[in-house]
């Protein structure tokens, strides 16, 4: 049985995002004023929790602002009350997505389920009904750029293509189910359309890429990082003729790498299981956030919002679209930076640039009647990579002194690298204030994903140095 599909309501709702597309600032403005008070309207009327929350709130009037914060743990822990519709019980959804056959299969009535990754605590469920999923597959198709517009010119409904998607296929993420849910929503598609996990040995998963030769590649950064090596050293033989990346943080120097590796055009998206497509690069290589369908609100460690140009803490997310499990003000645990400047692309969706929220801040002592050093590990990824080429690696803080530096790489490039690598980052390091840093690096060593395919690349195992972080 195929998944829900609306056809009535896609076709609106792909017209909508259409004309928005190339909206000026106030209409966009004006629409998120009018989906946040139905937003509001929905979640009161429906949703006990909310319904408790915003007593006493005109919708129409409401300021974002004023609503309180929500966290995944609350929601989970009052998911009967949270929800707009009583069937989504929560001991029934978690034995559907336990079950891998369930995968893009209707859930609980006319429902799409996935679950995050719980890359930061318990995997939260989420659940969409049709016009949720209608504005997902409208961002999708209408605002993923072009990298090859001729091509699009000549093949419009990509008849040519064979999309091969790495990553986590055996669970209900929202990647995977969505890449499974299109497959079953157009069987034409399917033999073109592939699943292929990258929790499998590398070799195997080089050889099922290179069967398939795939056009497109989609997965996560660090994954699509070491397919990159795999064909440098010519492990992998395909040429796909583009390279999808989302869900981690892609550096400019990654980006150079892939490109590189590949010789064919790479764009970056920004999505979330709490909002599956919420932005898209432009042809400048700029994130734009779909800010008709989603807010979000960059805030410091006490909640407050930070100027426009600078990063918060954390990222509150409103989803505009899903009015059956409202998110509002949502701690979505992102470090977001709104941009400033408008986009020397035009578009007045606005520009942002996004610095994930799964790797770990190192803490390392400092020197004698010094407080301890904090390093964050968009720093030491930018060292590892800039100065010393080296992408495909994961740092772990084993002690308070002591780090181990990994790569998967093997050979006397790995090595030479490794060892450039250890220089640059000890001398970062001292310059930052750390003392007495010890450095261990091994070649071929394997790294462990998340459930999701996710990798983490700086993990701290190592309790605080004297308490000062």
């Amino acid at each position: 049985m195929p998944p829900i599909f609306d056809p009535w309501q896609a076709y609106v709702i792909a017209a909508e995002v259409s004309m928005a597309t190339n909206a000026g600032a106030g209409a966009l403005a004006a629409l998120r004023s009018q989906r946040l008070a139905e937003l509001v309207a929905a979640a009161a009327a429906h949703s006990p929790r909310y319904r408790r929350l915003l007593a006493g709130c005109d919708p129409a009037t409401v300021r974002l602002e004023e609503l309180p914060v929500s966290r995944k743990a609350e929601l989970m822990h009052e998911f009967a009350d949270w929800v707009c519709d009583p069937v989504l019980s929560l001991p029934a959804l978690r034995r559907f997505v336990a079950e891998p056959a369930n995968i893009a299969a209707d859930c609980l009535g006319p429902y799409t389920a996935w679950e995050s990754s719980g890359s930061t605590g318990e995997p939260a469920i989420f659940v969409q009904d049709a016009r949720a999923m209608a504005v997902y597959d409208a961002l999708e198709a209408l605002r993923r750029p072009l990298l090859r517009p001729l091509d699009r010119l000549f093949d419009p409904w990509s008849l040519t293509e064979r999309i091969a998607f790495v990553g986590a296929t055996g669970g209900h993420f929202a990647s995977t189910v969505s890449v499974e849910r299109l497959r079953r929503l157009q069987p034409g598609l399917a033999p073109r359309l592939r699943g292929m996990s990258f929790l499998q040995p590398l070799e195997r998963l080089c050889a099922e890429i290179d069967a398939f030769g795939p056009t497109v590649v989609a997965t996560y950064p660090s994954a699509a990082i070491v397919l990159a090596q795999e064909r440098e050293a010519g492990r992998l033989k395909a040429s796909p003729r583009e390279i999808w990346t989302g869900g981690e943080t892609l550096s400019e120097a990654g980006r150079v790498f892939l490109r590189e590796a590949f010789a064919c055009p790479v764009a970056n998206s920004y999505g979330a299981s709490e909002f599956l497509s919420l932005a898209f690069e432009c042809s400048r290589g700029v994130l734009h956030l779909n800010s008709d369908w989603a807010i979000l609100e960059p805030v410091d460690a006490h909640g407050r919002a930070v100027p426009s140009g600078h990063a918060g803490s954390t990222t509150l997310l409103t989803n505009l679209a899903n009015h059956l499990q409202p998110l509002i003000r949502y701690d979505l645990g992102d470090r977001v930076r709104l941009l400033a400047e408008p986009c020397g692309c035009g578009s007045h969706l606005p520009a942002i640039e996004v610095h994930g929220r799964d790797d770990d801040t190192l803490c390392l002592p400092g020197g004698a009647g010094m407080p301890a050093v904090q390093v964050v590990p968009l720093a030491v990824s930018t060292v590892l990579e800039e100065e010393a080429g080296l992408f495909d690696f994961q740092l772990v803080q084993q002690g308070p002194r002591d780090l181990l530096l990994k790569t998967r790489a093997v050979g006397e490039k790995a090595q030479r690298t490794l060892h450039k690598a250890r220089e640059a980052l000890a001398a970062f390091l001292e310059a930052q204030g750390a003392r007495g840093v010890r450095i261990q690096c091994r070649a071929g060593e394997s790294t462990k994903c998340g459930r999701s395919g996710k990798f983490r690349r700086v993990v701290s195992q190592a309790a605080k140095p004297g308490g000062g972080c």
